[in-house]
């Protein structure tokens, strides 16, 4: 196939071109910043129109990872960054594919699982999940007091969704990815980030530690993209939605505590809800990124029978450990 990633040079879009390229298909790459790769590469905005377009519409399928990391502060400045860095890269994508005589078959655009609801009691899939409380909505899926951050990020997936299905494409079919934290040995990555507290002996719980972690390993990322190439419709009966996660979401406490044990630590220092929301301020994040709780699982991928290599966490944190070692070295 003609694969184009638009926004694909971040370690997902990137981790995606190497998966794609090393089984036989043409990939090119979008980026604001083009860097040799075995892959090809152009130049995009995400804003304007360019020499891309042909790409795009010569494609066979787009998979869309446009976005601003969501690891800062939600500062004015940022926010306009965060929501503008998704939706107008998509509605220029969907004017692209519009216009195009022979546009490509299949769109999958990044998304959020952090559109559902902070879930303590139950998993959140495609079929049965509550969506989170957007600004201006008071507790009608959550509790009233949540920080006002927590909707704020939600209202980004929102909107990136609506973007998404503004403009009409009626011979391409569209799926949202709603996606947890993708877990890859790369460097600079989520994975390599939280090793580095777990190494360091400072992941212990955090708050109080039954807040549920959503997460998928980066081979299970990377098939579950082949299975939605090859089988789109299985996303018909959820209205395009699939959740890019793992069937193990795991309290905070109990992750932390098996990523620790894969690096051989033991100590892993507890930081109650007061001193992550001082940590994150010192750090220039926002601690809505670890405190809430994301309790997704992955209902379309396992009704049609997708078999995940890294089901658990144990599992999974011992490859991955054993990756990165690898890359050290």
């Amino acid at each position: 196939m003609r694969i184009v990633i638009p926004g694909g040079s971040g370690q997902v879009g990137t981790l995606l071109a190497r998966h794609l390229f090393a089984h036989g298909h043409q990939v090119t790459v979008l980026s604001r910043h083009p860097r040799p790769a075995s892959w090809h590469t152009e130049a995009w905005d995400g804003v304007t129109e360019g020499p891309w377009v042909a790409s795009v519409q010569n494609a066979d399928a787009v998979i869309h990872l446009s976005g601003r990391t969501i690891n800062c502060r939600y500062t004015p400045e940022h926010r306009k960054e965060l929501l503008e860095s998704r939706t107008v890269p998509t509605r220029l994508l969907g004017k692209v594919i519009a216009a195009a005589n022979t546009p490509p078959s299949i769109w999958l655009n990044a998304s959020t699982a952090t559109l559902y609801r902070h879930a303590l009691d139950r998993a959140q899939d495609e079929y049965t999940g509550e969506p989170a409380d957007l600004p201006g909505e008071r507790g009608t899926h959550e509790p009233a007091n949540l920080p006002e951050t927590w909707s704020f990020s939600a209202n980004i997936g929102h909107e990136w969704e609506e973007a998404l299905a503004s403009v009409p494409t009626p011979k391409t079919r569209k799926i949202r990815l709603r996606t947890t934290l993708v877990m890859s040995p790369d460097p600079g990555g989520v994975f390599s980030v939280l090793s580095r507290l777990a190494r360091l002996g400072l992941a212990g719980p955090q708050g109080n530690g039954k807040q549920y972690v959503s997460w998928m390993h980066d081979l299970d990322y990377c098939r579950a993209t082949d299975l939605l190439l090859e089988h789109p419709e299985i996303t018909d009966e959820t209205d395009g939605i699939v959740n890019m996660a793992s069937p193990d979401p795991l309290p905070n406490r109990d992750f932390n505590r098996i990523l620790r044990h894969a690096w051989g630590r033991n100590l892993g220092l507890p930081a109650t809800s007061w001193m992550m929301e001082v940590g994150a301020f010192f750090m220039r994040t926002e601690s809505e990124l670890v405190l809430k709780s994301r309790r997704v699982t992955p209902g379309v991928l396992l009704r049609h029978g997708f078999e995940f290599l890294y089901p658990d966490w144990t599992q999974a944190a011992a490859n991955l450990v054993r990756r990165s070692r690898a890359l050290r070295h």
